[in-house]
């Protein structure tokens, strides 16, 4: 006869087995993970960057300095993320961004009630690596490659005019946009990356009084329209460190690169810099 006892321990049993099969399926997936983003989170040896124009240098210096990008390997940002619908409702999300300057790239997860979200975009590369469709119910009007796009651009601005695999070239004359004077400067592709995918097309506008590049006009190829990307409130991520925007904006645009419909609001409360 089968006691009390004994169905105990078969639970046990049945209980320490379940237990070790999880952890053997889920600890390699995380491994893996790890080494991904171990292998993301390079940077250069700051004696062999060097800058190619003025207003590059510039703007890298009112943005910290190029010590100070240089040794940063990673950027962590932890953020509240509103984003407006087409209903005129919005769904706020809890989100956070692991930025790699110098691999051009950047991983945004998210802990939604329906499960968890991870996507990246590295190198021109869009994948999502957890959730699946859940990515498209976040936002109907910015899917999540074009938010990635906007994200990264406008947080590592200097860093990209660094960036070997695109040229960049500033016009002459300064435009007036929104009450603001900017210098345009388009970057322009050089060739292909990863698996035919390419870098979106964009014009980064530097901040004629401060040199800082805090707008953007990016394109999105999932939609076909062209998002304008504001940065607001830098502050350094850590004393000495570069300065990344606070609160980043993401609206549709305008011909000019002015801001029109605001899409997408985006809050960090927290920042912390990986040397």
């Amino acid at each position: 006869m089968t006691t009390i006892r004994d169905q105990e321990s078969k639970v046990m049993v049945l209980h320490i087995a379940l237990c070790v099969l999880i952890f053997a399926l889920t600890v390699p997936g995380c491994q893996q993970q790890k080494q991904q983003e171990v292998g993301l989170a390079v940077a250069p040896e700051a004696a062999t960057v060097s800058v190619a124009s003025d207003y590059a240098a510039r703007a890298i210096d009112a943005a910290g300095g190029l010590d100070a990008w240089s040794k940063t390997r990673a950027l962590r940002l932890d953020c509240v993320v509103t984003l407006y619908q087409p209903d005129d409702s919005y769904y706020l999300s809890q989100q956070s961004y692991q930025v790699y300057p110098w691999s051009n790239s950047i991983r945004i997860s998210a802990a939604e009630p329906q499960g968890a979200i991870l996507w990246q975009l590295s190198g021109g590369q869009f994948d999502v690596l957890e959730g699946g469709s859940r990515i498209d119910e976040l936002s109907e009007v910015v899917p999540g490659r074009c938010l990635a796009e906007a994200i990264l651009n406008i947080a590592t601005a200097p860093a990209r005019f660094l960036d070997t695999s695109a040229q960049y070239v500033r016009q002459d004359s300064a435009v007036k946009i929104q009450g603001q004077w900017y210098y345009p400067i388009d970057r322009q592709l050089e060739s292909e990356i990863g698996s035919g995918q390419h870098m979106a097309k964009a014009v980064f506008y530097q901040n004629r009084d401060s040199s800082l590049i805090d707008l953007l006009q990016i394109g999105c190829a999932d939609t076909g329209r062209s998002l304008a990307v504001r940065g607001y409130d830098y502050d350094e991520v850590e004393k000495g460190g570069p300065l990344v925007p606070t609160r980043i904006e993401v609206f549709t645009a305008d011909s000019a690169g002015g801001s029109q419909t605001r899409l997408v609001k985006i809050d960090c409360n927290k920042a912390a810099a990986a040397k």
